[in-house]
């Protein structure tokens, strides 16, 4: 998974080991369990603080550093998707706001930059939406998406008995 999310195999499988143990673990311990290198680990551990998806945690009487995951998951996908619209969406945003500042020179340029402002139309109004979204209580967002795949189905049936969907 953590490929499709951005980040490289070992940095996955660093992350993958701290969500699913029981308890924090420090680098020792995560460098034995996966066979990777104390260098890697700690390259991997920095990332993964960087994208707020791990903390230092202390241990009494233990000079290490050990490290935990949230155990809310909730939690966890607002970060991440935090974290993307901070390091994707916001720049995209700025590189569009800032082209469109630009007086188009002809004809071309000028439908660039229409195909532009709907893109960053789009990309404003679903941001806006989100941050509404994010605001709502886990239970709630989770009645909304449930609700959604329901409105899929009846939507799905009552194509079919109107006979959409032919072409």
């Amino acid at each position: 998974m953590g490929s499709r999310w951005g980040v490289n195999r070992t940095v996955g499988q660093i992350y993958a080991l701290l969500f699913l143990s029981e308890k924090p673990l420090n680098a020792d311990d995560i460098a034995e369990t996966l066979g990777f290198s104390r260098s890697n680990v700690s390259m991997g551990l920095k990332e993964l603080q960087s994208w707020r998806l791990v903390k230092m945690v202390h241990q009494v009487g233990d000079r290490r550093d050990y490290f935990d995951s949230p155990s809310d998951v909730w939690e966890i996908f607002r970060v991440l998707v935090e974290e993307k619209r901070k390091r994707e969406i916001e720049p995209t945003l700025t590189l569009l706001r800032d082209t469109l500042l630009e007086p188009p020179a002809d004809a071309a340029e000028r439908h660039a930059q229409a195909r532009m402002k709907d893109m960053l139309e789009l990309i404003e109004l679903s941001t806006a939406w989100f941050d509404e979204i994010q605001r709502l209580p886990p239970e709630t967002l989770e009645r909304l998406m449930r609700l959604g795949s329901k409105v899929q189905k009846v939507l799905s049936i009552a194509g079919k008995l109107s006979g959409g969907g032919k072409r």
